[in-house]
């Protein structure tokens, strides 16, 4: 299973971003996907999921600004991200869970300048 992420750059406070993450290798509708980050000397953390049958859930610093979504058809995860801020600078991290096993993508830097 192969996750790719993208969409990442630098943008100023108040915009916005689209990340993608797109699957091969695996049933991609089976599974809950998700998107953490990590910013420079933090730990990893979640920033949102999306289940098989769409339910989300999203980290309290992003609620209202942030929105997860899913094409089953084309086996992708979006996150769209707009109102952002400069602590939404960080390395963001798609995930697929199927089962026990979490498979990870190589992340997107997201940089939010002042």
């Amino acid at each position: 299973v192969q996750l790719q992420a993208s969409g990442g750059g630098l943008v100023q406070a108040g915009g916005s971003l689209r990340l993608s993450c797109s699957v091969s290798g695996s049933t991609f509708s089976n599974g809950a996907a998700g998107w953490y980050r990590q910013a420079p000397g933090k730990q990893r953390e979640l920033v949102a999921n999306i289940w098989r049958g769409g339910g989300t859930n999203y980290a309290d610093s992003v609620k209202g600004r942030f929105t997860i979504s899913r094409d089953n058809a084309k086996n992708t995860v979006y996150l769209d991200m707009s109102s952002l801020k400069p602590e939404d600078t960080a390395v963001y991290y798609c995930t697929l869970v199927q089962g026990i096993t979490t498979y990870w993508g190589q992340g997107t830097l997201v940089t939010v300048s002042s």
